[in-house]
């Protein structure tokens, strides 16, 4: 097992000093030391990660898994910089999301305030993103929890040399054995750390919707749910074309397999045939799945199936679907939408406002791309995932919805019997 760190163990669940973690209490300066001491560390050990993930990519290439799959294993130069500065970012956000609530006066006198608490153990399941070990292993540890990280096999090497790297972080920062990876592509391992609720406090499944079901069926602990994103952009007759044409590319070609990315645009009859000509007027690299109420001469036209509909494509394609009205583009996304990410393009404020009504989704992005639903992006910071659960959090997943709280009430000799307060 690629391990970071000492082995932590909690025991009985019955039998916890001092809290349901091994470290220190949210806000703990070691914390934002960690911060620093992984960003130091990736850096001095970059190449002998990249090194792993030329294993990783290798085999992957070798057993014959798609492109965009095995685009999805390889780690660059690039990559360091992004997770150098998300450790950065982590570190900036930590006082603010540690600290202690503002006092509330109750009727007796006595004062309550929050006081930040790990949520305890993260099980965190994943597919083939190792920059996503390096996530697991920095939000919810920096807010005090342990995390126990579990990537496809794809990225095993990776996963073993990433989790050396963290371990020498923990250590650096004075911090016990709180991110452990596992580098085992073992899965009964999984069904076994699936079936610990005594000992795990919160699960987040990071994949598609066979991953999340999975989990959500077979396991009692507590799920953050981030699942795939079948992502619409509904086009009313009233919207600004040249407007759709951008963020529509935007939100397919700057990620095409992010869950934030767009899957499908159900344009208004009256519009969808010029839609489509100004799509194809565009130069950029790109698949068009059309409806076959819909032509275009085109190489990049193929046409859109019936069992596209709810579908993730993956790639750099997306589909065109006609729809009479707005009332037919909600239906569709009821039935087909993932409750992720959906988007309007209309300049006619009764539409907008209808679509934020009818329409159900962690996020409802109006003329803009679906990319704009990400942590950083929206002034929320850093995020681990985007839910797209009803409970506990919707949206980005990030640092508070790592935490939950005690009240602490100060009564002052206050009681609650019919003499009020002594």
């Amino acid at each position: 097992m690629g391990r970071a760190g000492d082995e932590h163990r909690r025991g009985d669940p019955g039998d916890r000093d001092g809290g349901p973690h091994a470290g220190p209490s949210p806000g703990d300066d070691r914390y934002a030391a960690y911060c620093d001491e992984l960003a130091v560390r990736l850096g001095k050990h970059w190449d002998a990660v990249l090194d792993a993930n030329a294993e990783d990519v290798a085999r992957g290439a070798a057993k014959g898994l798609p492109e965009s799959l095995v685009d999805r294993l390889r780690l660059t130069r690039d990559h360091l910089g992004v997770l150098v500065g998300l450790a950065e970012r982590v570190k900036s956000w930590l006082p603010a999301v540690t600290a202690v609530g503002e006092p509330v006066t109750g009727e007796l006198g006595c004062t309550a305030r929050k006081v930040p608490k790990p949520l305890g153990v993260v099980l965190m399941i994943y597919e083939a993103r190792p920059t996503v070990t390096v996530e697991g292993a920095l939000l919810p540890v920096a807010v005090g929890n342990v995390a126990i990280l579990r990537g496809g096999g794809e990225i095993a090497a990776t996963n073993a040399a990433l989790g050396g790297v963290i371990g020498e972080a923990l250590t650096a920062a004075g911090l016990p054995g709180m991110a452990h990876v596992l580098a085992e592509t073992d899965r009964r391992m999984v069904r076994e750390l699936l079936k610990r609720y005594d000992a795990i406090d919160a699960l987040i499944p990071r994949g598609g919707p066979s991953l999340v079901d999975h989990c959500r069926t077979t396991s009692a602990i507590p799920v953050i749910a981030s699942g795939g994103g079948v992502n619409h952009l509904y086009v009313d007759r009233s919207a600004d074309l040249d407007v759709v044409v951008d963020i529509a590319l935007d939100a397919k070609l700057t990620e095409p397999t992010a869950c934030n990315s767009l899957e499908m645009v159900l344009a208004h009859d009256e519009v969808a045939d010029e839609l489509v000509r100004r799509f194809v007027a565009r130069p950029d690299a790109f698949t068009l799945r059309l409806d076959p109420r819909l032509r275009a001469a085109d190489p990049r036209v193929v046409p859109l199936a019936g069992h596209d509909d709810g579908r993730e494509f993956l790639d750099r394609s997306f589909g065109v679907r006609p729809v009479p009205d707005l009332d037919a583009a909600l239906e569709h996304i009821r039935r087909h939408g993932s409750r992720h990410t959906e988007g309007v393009a209309a300049t006619d404020p009764v539409v907008v406002d209808r679509f934020l009504r009818g329409a159900d989704a962690a996020a409802l992005v109006v003329n803009g791309s679906m990319r704009l639903h990400d942590g950083p992006t929206m002034g929320l910071g850093p995020e681990l995932s985007i839910s797209t659960g009803r409970l506990h959090v919707r949206g980005p997943v990030g640092l508070a919805a790592l935490l939950t709280h005690s009240w602490a009430i100060r009564g002052r000799g206050a009681v609650r019997g019919t003499g009020g307060a002594r």
